[in-house]
């Protein structure tokens, strides 16, 4: 009875999902077909010289060398192929692609994590900062990415940083805001009977910091790391474009935007959508077992 009651909740939770996924297929076959048809009737069907039915026309625009959209299973063709058809160190597999845009993510985000708490502590501890900080921060993300980019990348440069720390830095301008306003928030919760009691303990700043503060501040902690780590993603990606790199998820995008290979286009797409959903999973399982431990302490 247990076992048929745990299979129906999750029937009920994923058919919802995969009624969403089935409707997504369905468009995304649909815009296929609209947009290549054009190209497939000028440069398939009329140089042929034969009639044509409408199932030739299908075909061709499901087939098309280089289309407008790719289908679905083309994508997935062309996924599958860059994974399993070449060496792990060629650049032409994703995967070569998934190490270096990695890197840069996780150097940029344990950067941007840094950062974060420390000027989360230093607002929280002073008044004088949190006015002179905090609105600073909060207007560095008004600019976009995109303008920032060039410009550590030219300063950094200049100072002799190369390789993986201007793309880092860049992934790290993006990672440290959700850390900082989350992690503000979260060593101010704490309830003024529990400070006063700090106070009683004649407790210093410090440890009150470390045994009351930095404790509450950890289920508004880790939904910010996931949010951060997702940010620095995209910005290793946006640091790879400026760069001329040619290793990294974002080069390959600028490589196949070059060359009009749609298809290697969205399969870097779809490879930098899984790497950032493993990257995601990764932190959540971080926190669920931090605040089970905090839990059970």
């Amino acid at each position: 009875m247990a076992t048929t009651n745990k299979a129906a909740r999750l029937w009920e939770q994923a058919l919802p999902v995969a009624v969403m996924l089935l409707g997504v297929l369905l468009l995304w076959y649909a815009g296929a077909w609209a947009m290549n048809a054009p190209g497939a009737i000028e440069r398939v069907l009329e140089p042929a010289g034969n009639p044509w039915t409408w199932q030739d026309l299908l075909a061709a625009t499901m087939g098309m060398e280089r289309p407008v959209l790719p289908a679905p299973h083309q994508v997935a063709l062309d996924f599958w192929s860059s994974v399993v058809d070449w060496p792990v160190d060629s650049p032409r597999n994703l995967l070569y692609h998934v190490v270096v845009t990695g890197e840069t993510t996780l150097v940029g985000f344990v950067l941007g994590t840094v950062l974060g708490l420390v000027l989360s502590v230093l607002i929280v501890h002073s008044r004088t900062l949190d006015r002179a900080l905090l609105p600073w921060i909060v207007a560095s993300q008004t600019v976009p990415v995109l303008a920032i980019a060039p410009i550590v990348l030219v300063i950094l440069g200049s100072l002799g940083f190369e390789g993986l720390a201007p793309k880092a830095v860049i992934a790290m301008y993006l990672c440290f805001f959700p850390v900082t306003v989350a992690m503000v928030q979260g060593l101010r919760s704490p309830q003024v009977i529990e400070t006063e009691m700090m106070h009683t303990y004649a407790a210093s700043r410090w440890q009150s910091l470390w045994l009351l503060r930095l404790p509450a501040a950890l289920p508004f902690l880790f939904p910010a790391l996931r949010v951060g780590i997702a940010a620095g993603l995209v910005g290793a990606m946006v640091a790879e474009l400026p760069t001329g790199a040619v290793a990294g998820l974002g080069a390959r995008l600028l490589t196949g935007s070059y060359y009009g290979n749609t298809l290697a286009i969205w399969s870097a797409l779809v490879m930098s959508a899984f790497l950032g959903l493993v990257l995601t999973t990764v932190v959540a399982l971080v926190e669920r077992l931090a605040l089970r431990h905090r839990r059970q302490a």
